[in-house]
């Protein structure tokens, strides 16, 4: 199901697309597991994306990301849950784990995936040999 929500089309020949489905699947069994609400689960893929594109698409460095995903937590940016008027979302304890989630990982691999999303590719090259 997630490879379709994902629209992952290469999965079985991608690298890349298998770690952005192992990513996100990760994060949200470990948001079942954490017995997040409905809304809480939805919040919380919303960080993980969050995070992902700030380094993917908007090439931040590490302690840009850090400073976004503080401003996020925070309440002081601009985000979908504060529009919404529910910048309570997570309890303090909720927040912390989710911290310490993202931390492990992504922020401690984050040179691996600037490397999956910015690395230069070498085409490969098939003969006959």
């Amino acid at each position: 199901k997630m490879e379709e929500f994902l629209n992952l089309t290469q999965l079985k020949t991608s690298l890349k697309e298998a770690i952005l489905l192992d990513y996100y699947t990760a994060g949200f069994w470990w948001a079942k597991e954490m017995n997040f609400s409905l809304i809480q689960l939805s919040g919380f893929m919303d960080l993980l994306n969050f995070a992902l594109e700030n380094l993917s698409s908007k090439y931040m460095t590490l302690g840009d990301n850090l400073k976004e995903l503080e401003r996020t937590m925070a309440g002081i940016g601009e985000t979908d849950s504060e529009e919404r008027g529910d910048q309570n979302l997570f309890s303090i304890e909720q927040a912390k784990a989710i911290i310490d989630y993202l931390v492990t990982s992504l922020f401690k691999h984050y040179k691996a995936y600037e490397y999956l999303f910015h690395g230069r590719r070498e085409e490969p090259v098939v003969s006959n040999e």
